[in-house]
């Protein structure tokens, strides 16, 4: 167990760069030109890059979405008053992580896929692979060599699922939590290892905090794993796999119905997102993808 806790770190790298944002976002206008500067700390060195960011012209499938990663949400967001501002700088900062991290995951998917082939075939896996698949199976607490578990549980959250939730629990990027600890969604720790926030109004005798985060992609891989691994969204995982056997696209309105355990309010916090999906459009998001450019290509 201590090798595959160890080996972690070299299976599963963290993104090589850790990005600030610098510059600020407006908020969509017809003719739109975001000038973003993003400042990474890989290596040591300074990557400087201006973005044109038009959401509209993404979400009409005109642009793609740009490899933009914020280490924390634009300082400006708490004092945008106007409603329509911040939702763009909150969808603009939140959107790229998420396709971030679903896209690390089709990729680890891809990989099942192929051992599985392999193990059907009773090929033999390479030492690296067994390894991986150890620390994937300790992940999500399934047997080592059980490739169909693993599919079952590491798979992507469609992005307008994801965006409803992170509006919700964070108050569109402007609450105590995710302003000290890049907390989106709320996740709650009773470890003494993990940073966390004691509630302002937590109850006397509780010892709850909300978990912090390093950044606000680590809060996104943080509650993409809980979905995928918590006894409490196994009707997620199950009407999110019954889709994919029948090859249906991944349909965030449809799995939002699964999730009233998140939270105490039950079914009426189920229609909260519904509703927040609907004002917002927000099922045009499932159909963006991430730019080609500036892809940071993996240390191993």
């Amino acid at each position: 167990m201590a090798l595959i806790l160890v080996s972690i770190g070299v299976l599963m790298p963290t993104p090589s760069r850790v990005s600030v944002v610098q510059a600020s976002f407006p908020a969509d206008t017809p003719n739109e030109n975001v000038s973003t500067t993003v400042v990474g700390s890989g290596n040591g060195s300074v990557l400087s890059t201006k973005l044109n960011y038009d959401l509209a012209a993404v979400l009409r499938g005109d642009r793609a979405v740009p490899r933009i990663t914020l280490a924390s949400f634009p300082a400006e967001l708490s004092a945008t008053n106007e409603s329509a501002a911040r939702k763009a700088i909150f969808f603009k900062t939140v959107l790229p992580l998420v396709l971030q991290v679903n896209e690390q995951i089709h990729q680890d998917r891809t990989r099942l896929q192929a051992l599985a082939v392999q193990q059907k075939s009773h090929r033999s896996l390479s030492g690296v692979d067994r390894l991986w698949l150890a620390v994937m199976a300790a992940r999500y607490g399934t047997p080592r060599n059980n490739i169909s578990a693993l599919l079952s549980r590491h798979d992507v959250v469609p992005p307008s699922l994801v965006l409803a939730q992170a509006a919700t629990e964070s108050a569109w990027g402007t609450s105590r939590f995710v302003r000290e600890g890049n907390a989106m969604f709320g996740e709650w720790t009773f470890s003494a290892t993990q940073s966390g926030i004691v509630p302002l109004a937590r109850e006397v005798g509780k010892s709850h905090r909300v978990r912090a985060f390093a950044s606000l992609r680590d809060s996104i891989d943080s509650y993409v794993t809980n979905l995928n691994k918590h006894r409490a969204y196994k009707e997620f995982r199950a009407m999110r796999r019954a889709m994919r056997k029948s090859g249906q696209t991944l349909d965030g309105m449809k799995l939002a119905g699964t999730l009233y355990r998140y939270s105490q309010r039950g079914t009426i916090y189920v229609d909260g997102l519904r509703a927040l999906m609907t004002s917002n459009n927000l099922s045009r998001v499932d159909g963006v993808h991430l730019s080609a450019e500036g892809m940071i290509e993996p240390l191993i």
